[in-house]
């Protein structure tokens, strides 16, 4: 698929075009309003808020390539803002426990084992690490991204994930996860393997 070329017919008024590129990624979406809304009525409700506002600001967008980030930060943005409006904003992980119970069989968009492992471990974590490193390794994004959604410049978003590996790995495996110069080694990589992000 080629995004830049869409964007670009999205952006002629062609809405095929701005459905594909919505479709596609469709359960990313889900899945990042569900980790805000913590219920899937009011994830549904965001997301169709975020594709009447693609819909109306796409032509506003300079790089098609950056389309998946732009929308997501749209995403984050108007889950925060209808929290706000609701007055019980609570950052990622927040409310874990139901929010895990309430992903039935039923829900096609359900968390899998080892991702409700990592929610676990993420439980220890204070607000804003638990936030960017879910943002990081389980909803894949960039560190630019997650800054411009949590509108926190990009070294500290790599602070916040870094402390809270270091937390991640003192519970998971102590020091046997550090090499003879202090860097992370296995306990990143059981990170992303608990998320299922690991990079090659």
């Amino acid at each position: 698929m080629n995004v830049s070329r869409l964007v670009k017919q999205a952006q002629k008024g062609n809405k095929e075009a701005l459905l594909q590129l919505i479709l596609a990624e469709q359960d990313a979406y889900y899945r990042l309003a569900y980790s805000y809304m913590k219920n899937e009525h009011d994830a549904m409700d965001v997301m169709e808020d975020m594709i009447v506002t693609l819909y109306e600001k796409v032509v506003q967008l300079q790089k098609g390539e950056a389309f998946y980030s732009w929308s997501k930060t749209i995403l984050v943005n108007r889950c925060k803002a209808v929290l706000r409006k609701k007055e019980r904003f609570l950052p990622l992980g927040d409310e874990g426990e139901s929010s895990l119970a309430a992903l039935t069989d039923d829900n096609p968009y359900r968390y899998m084992e080892s991702e409700m492992d990592m929610q676990v471990l993420l439980s220890h974590l204070n607000p804003q690490q638990r936030e960017a490193i879910e943002l990081r390794y389980v909803h894949d994004l960039p560190y630019q991204t997650i800054a411009d959604m949590t509108d926190a410049p990009v070294g500290t978003i790599k602070s916040r994930i870094s402390q809270g590996i270091q937390k991640l790995k003192s519970m998971i495996g102590g020091d046997r996860y550090e090499n003879d110069r202090g860097e992370l080694t296995r306990a990143q990589t059981d990170l992303e393997y608990r998320t299922g992000s690991v990079r090659t």
